[in-house]
């Protein structure tokens, strides 16, 4: 199994370790530290050597911070977290803050009224984070202070970091060499007029070199830091012998982590950094050596997320070997259901053998969210033993799960009925899916952003009263972050959608100790065809990526307009098309019944 079901942190943990922090904050003549979830990396899955935040308060959500003061402690959270971190967190000594509606900034402004020196990890906090937080508080009498790591002093038994070894990714599936890329990004540097780009996403240097690592559960990526050159050559520095199974190439040096400071001071400038996701030691560093710095986007960002033809091609066979695992499990999960006895833990297992069976399969994409009834509205739930609830008729089941596959990242979500669902859950279900199929039939002129189309998925709720608090979908990668920017759909997003990039098409709702409902495919952004007549001007839309059916016991048919009935029946139809071929048996015989028209 790749999952596992232990609780990694109890709430009556948090209080001791706050009050050892605190020893420390007053031993270094600080007023508060800020602890947050991030790595040297800003990513948002992190080894359990840097799971800090978890660690301290008990918080196991993937993305939150706490500011620790003498007097207080906040946990912000954002709207997908605010079930779980109210189970996780001792209340007493925690504050669950819900953020971004309370800033940082305004917080601590009213919570040190006479000032005070607030430390930070400058490793752990982008250069834009800190810049934006040091604006607020100007003229309040609150100064940040870097500071060494205050918590890693306290945590006496924390992890090793991780170390695991380096693998070529092949040439095929990539759709370009890895010399090819380097080289490209080395080009785009050179027109820019840069002489060298500061990489700290391992993301971004696993897909510029084709290499895969393992440092991260569920995310095939290595830690390293690098500095590319115009020239196309590159300083990588990580653990070199996580990369003893690569051949050496001349172009690339490979040195220890306690390299890379000295590296970049030795730099010619203008160097390109990432303002939103490089540490703030790196711009420091280069400041105090006097380099010139040139803010401007991780290089590789961009040219990572508009897919190559092969990578599409890849990822498409990807998703229709995992549509036929996850139908293997819904026929039986569906005939197993009514007999009673399952629990979530059960779910769970039963969907990964799935995707085992398939005999390919890397690691599961994230933990399966299986969340049955109340445990539903948790959007981010993890079952534990401790949790681990039985599933009941009248239940709705939430299942949020994906695969690693070397062809491709899956991240598929279904809501089930378990017996006769009620009308309010059906009605509910009924306003998520038009705004899945409002999304999934969208054309839109070329320049817009996430921004722009994230409200189309929201309408139906809104003209009833309800909404969630989650973005309408995020970037995916190819046996990559089943969570990648910058593309994605959400009302902060800025960034201009463009052909290749694939995103997950995810609406929800919650009700809060009642029941949850999403569904999420996987869709990837493309020219659209002309219309008869033409167009105006060019115009995009999004091609469906993940095949498995959409439970009709849950749809009001009578609150679906025409267009979105057609939508569904199609959608249904190739379905059954593209899985039937790698079906037998009761599976396939059940996705007849689960793909019929409406």
């Amino acid at each position: 199994m790749f999952q596992t079901f232990d609780a990694t942190t109890r709430p009556d943990q948090g209080p001791p370790r706050l009050a050892a922090l605190r020893a420390e904050m007053a031993g270094a003549g600080l007023a508060g530290f800020l602890v947050p979830r991030a790595d040297w990396h800003q990513g948002e899955y992190v080894a359990p050597c840097d799971e800090r935040l978890a660690w301290l308060t008990g918080f196991t959500g993937s993305a939150g911070f706490c500011a620790v003061l003498a007097d207080r402690a906040g946990v912000f959270v954002d709207g997908r977290y605010r079930v779980q971190v109210k189970a996780q967190v001792d209340t007493g000594a925690f504050t669950p803050v819900n953020w971004p509606e309370t800033k940082l900034g305004a917080w601590l402004r009213d919570a040190l009224p006479g000032g005070g020196r607030v430390g930070f990890d400058p490793w752990l906090h982008t250069t834009a984070e800190i810049e934006d937080l040091e604006e607020v508080l100007e003229g309040s009498g609150v100064t940040l202070v870097p500071s060494a790591n205050l918590v890693d002093r306290i945590w006496a038994d924390r992890p090793a970091r991780p170390a695991a070894p380096v693998v070529a990714y092949p040439k095929a599936l990539a759709g370009e060499g890895d010399e090819t890329r380097r080289k490209r990004i080395a080009g785009m540097l050179k027109d820019a007029g840069q002489r060298a780009a500061v990489l700290t996403l391992p993301d971004s240097i696993c897909w510029m070199l084709n290499i895969r690592g393992g440092d991260i559960a569920r995310i095939p990526v290595t830690q390293a830091f690098g500095i590319l050159d115009d020239d196309g050559t590159l300083q990588l520095f990580s653990d070199p012998a996580k990369f003893a199974r690569l051949g050496p190439d001349p172009a690339i040096t490979l040195a220890g982590w306690d390299a890379f400071e000295a590296a970049l001071a030795a730099l010619a400038g203008p160097v390109r950094v990432d303002r939103d996701s490089a540490p703030a030691a790196v711009g420091r560093a280069l400041e105090a050596a006097g380099v010139a710095i040139d803010w401007d986007a991780d290089p590789c960002i961009l040219p990572k997320a508009r897919k190559t033809a092969a990578e599409l091609a890849a990822t498409t066979e990807a998703h229709l070997r995992d549509g036929a695992a996850v139908a293997e499990f819904l026929s039986a999960l569906e005939r197993d259901l009514p007999a009673g006895g399952l629990t979530e833990i059960d779910v769970v297992r039963r969907l990964e053998e799935a995707r085992r069976a398939t005999n390919v399969l890397k690691d599961i994409s994230f933990d399966t969210i299986a969340g049955s009834g109340p445990h539903g509205a948790i959007v981010h739930y993890r079952v534990t033993e401790d949790t681990n609830r039985e599933i009941r008729a009248g239940d709705l089941l939430l299942i949020d799960s994906g695969g690693q596959y070397e062809d491709g990242t899956t991240d598929i979500t279904r809501t089930l009925a378990v017996g006769t669902p009620g009308e309010d859950e059906r009605r509910a279900f009924t306003l998520v899916l038009k705004g899945m199929i409002a999304i999934s039939r969208a054309r839109w002129p070329v320049g817009l952003t996430g921004r722009d189309l994230d409200a189309l998925a929201r309408v139906a709720l809104w003209q009833a009263g309800m909404d969630y608090d989650h973005g309408t979908g995020h970037g995916v990668g190819v046996y990559l972050n089943v969570h990648e920017g910058p593309q994605r759909l959400s009302r902060r997003s800025e960034v201009v959608l463009e052909p290749g990039m694939i995103l997950s098409n995810e609406p929800g709702y919650y009700r809060e100790g009642a029941f949850g409902i999403r569904i999420e495919n996987l869709v990837v952004v493309e020219e659209a065809p002309a219309l008869p007549g033409g167009d105006d001007r060019p115009m995009l839309q999004v091609r469906t990526l993940t095949f498995a059916p959409i439970d009709r016991r849950l749809i009001v048919t009578e609150l679906l307009d025409p267009a979105e009935v057609a939508w569904l029946d199609a959608y249904h139809a190739e379905v059954r098309e593209r899985l039937s071929p790698r079906l037998t048996g009761a599976a396939l015989d059940w996705l007849a019944e689960a793909t019929r028209p409406l």
